[in-house]
């Protein structure tokens, strides 16, 4: 009996293939959110580009506003160009512009040929030219920062400490691949289990995206090293910031920070608040207070001296510790979130777990801010007794 003959897979209809295709190049999105993504993209290049642009002067009519603010857009993109690409797209613009035409000569012959050349089609290609270049670069650039960022990933802590009658929940949200801020729970212990202390640092680094992020691995190590030693909080804080003035040219590459240091069996909290923004202390009964205690930020000044306080952490309290990329994100209006709609968030999920708190209050910036692109790092961490 002959073996019978596979059958070959039926081909798919046009209609599949171009669904198929469809969804590799939207990756699943709806139409909505791709529309969403290009408003926010757009915003977010015409922030970059427009940057430095002359304000509108006394008298200046709406046509000569008009004129200066695309004379100035267009050198801030091509001043982005390496000049041989500048050279590129200029030409391409001169071809786009320049109407076709063509010129006729005599062949060989004696008759008379007509030579056409469309200058629209060569301006298109060298412009497509420049759009691979870029591409190129674009391509390579992400992937290294795609390394830097898991790398930073492993800079960050992950599972939150298990501490008994704790709960801790964190999370930041960069506003490039990688980010300036900072946070981290770290134990300290001592000469036994009763004398261990929680070190909670949430920092924010002058600046975003890679020079941010270098500084922050430095922060990161530097506080590390240093939180293995029997010192105070308070000697901590000023080692780390004598060591951060010899990296901070001239105090240009500054850190915000706020250190808290709990000792679990009492709730007692010693803090330092280096030029942070000051972090909500939720108390049972609803009354909110706020840690400023502190002094500058880390490495403007060597011999800067700082001050500690303390707080306490009673049963049924949180610690919100935030930078102010979350109560300064703006909506399209350029309104800021600020610290009242954080305190709003916190008043209504204070009965529930941290990591409830921690998505109610993403889902609400996210509801504030709309299609305005994230201009800062948001950072959270929280504490909760009880």
């Amino acid at each position: 009996m002959p073996a019978p003959v596979p059958q070959s897979a039926p081909k798919p209809s046009l209609k599949a293939r171009a669904q198929r295709f469809w969804f590799r190049v939207s990756e699943g999105l709806e139409v909505s959110q791709l529309w969403s993504q290009l408003r926010k993209d757009a915003r977010s290049s015409y922030r970059f580009y427009s940057a430095g642009i002359e304000e509108r002067q006394p008298g200046q009519t709406r046509g000569r506003r008009f004129l200066a603010v695309a004379r100035a857009l267009f050198w801030a993109i091509i001043e982005k160009l390496s000049p041989a690409r500048r050279v590129l797209l200029l030409l391409a613009l001169v071809f786009l512009f320049f109407p076709s035409g063509g010129f006729t000569y005599k062949n060989s012959s004696g008759g008379v040929e007509v030579f056409s050349l469309d200058l629209h089609v060569w301006g298109s290609l060298l412009i497509f030219t420049v759009l691979l270049l870029e591409l190129a670069d674009r391509v390579v650039m992400k992937r290294d920062l795609e390394i830097a960022r898991d790398i930073q990933a492993w800079l960050l802590p992950g599972t939150p400490l298990q501490l008994a009658g704790y709960k801790i929940a964190y999370a930041t949200r960069p506003a490039n691949t990688v980010a300036g801020d900072y946070y981290d729970v770290i134990l300290r212990p001592g000469a036994n289990p009763a004398d261990d202390r929680i070190l909670f640092v949430v920092a924010d680094v002058a600046g975003k995206s890679i020079p941010a992020a270098m500084l922050m691995a430095t922060f990161q190590a530097s506080l590390r090293t240093l939180s293995t030693s029997s010192s105070s909080l308070l000697d901590l804080v000023q080692k780390l910031n004598h060591y951060a003035c010899t990296n901070s040219q001239g105090g240009v590459r500054f850190t915000t920070a706020f250190f808290a240091e709990l000792d679990p069996s009492t709730g007692s909290v010693v803090y330092v608040n280096a030029g942070h923004n000051a972090p909500l202390l939720r108390h049972a009964n609803g009354t909110i207070e706020r840690l400023s205690a502190g002094g500058l930020p880390i490495g403007i000044l060597a011999d800067a001296r700082y001050e500690a306080a303390t707080a306490t952490l009673a049963p049924g309290s949180w610690l919100v510790i935030f930078t102010d990329g979350v109560v300064e994100a703006v909506n399209a209006p350029g309104k800021e979130y600020e610290e009242f709609r954080l305190a709003q968030v916190l008043e209504r999920t204070a009965g529930g777990a941290p990591a409830d708190l921690l998505r109610n209050l993403f889902a609400d910036l996210d509801a504030f801010v709309g299609d305005t692109p994230q201009h800062d790092d948001m950072t959270c961490l929280l504490l909760k007794r009880g």
